[in-house]
């Protein structure tokens, strides 16, 4: 499985891109890793660590669609940050939908890093970012 495209750890954006989803994400090594970002859409591949999580966050302007491509999971999605009500296990192929206004978080129940595809409409970060570990992520 190898993916030329993901390994030029580039942002696409703005030019018609043709990736396979899941290999490019399998592949990031990075904590978070902007693949395109459009006017209105960005998608972006994550990797959490083992017993780590992507600790809660919340969104008053964006929907967000989180896909895990590899590993297990369990997300927690809610109105309150106390009270995230909706709390599910996700493994491979399955899929969160977060609407603006809701709390969430991910949370790798796995022995392996947590593989995860993320949309974003609109954008949320900078075209072409690049973290590395969580602690890099300005937005926190």
């Amino acid at each position: 499985m190898n993916c030329e495209k993901c390994a030029e750890q580039r942002d696409y954006g703005m030019n018609p891109y043709v990736v396979n989803v899941e290999q490019c994400t399998i592949q990031n090594r990075n904590y978070r890793r902007a693949v395109w970002t459009g006017c209105y859409l960005q998608m972006t591949v994550m990797s959490i660590s083992a017993c780590e999580e992507t600790g809660p966050e919340f969104h008053k302007d964006m929907d967000q669609y989180i896909r895990v491509e590899q590993g297990n999971a369990i997300v927690k999605v809610g109105r309150c940050r106390k009270c995230m009500d909706l709390q599910e296990s996700m493994c491979r192929g399955d899929a969160v939908f977060v609407p603006s206004g809701n709390w969430h978080n991910i949370i790798n129940i796995g022995k392996m890093p947590l593989k995860l595809s993320v949309i974003y409409a609109p954008p949320h970060y900078r075209k072409g970012t690049v973290n590395q570990t969580k602690a890099d992520d300005l937005h926190r």
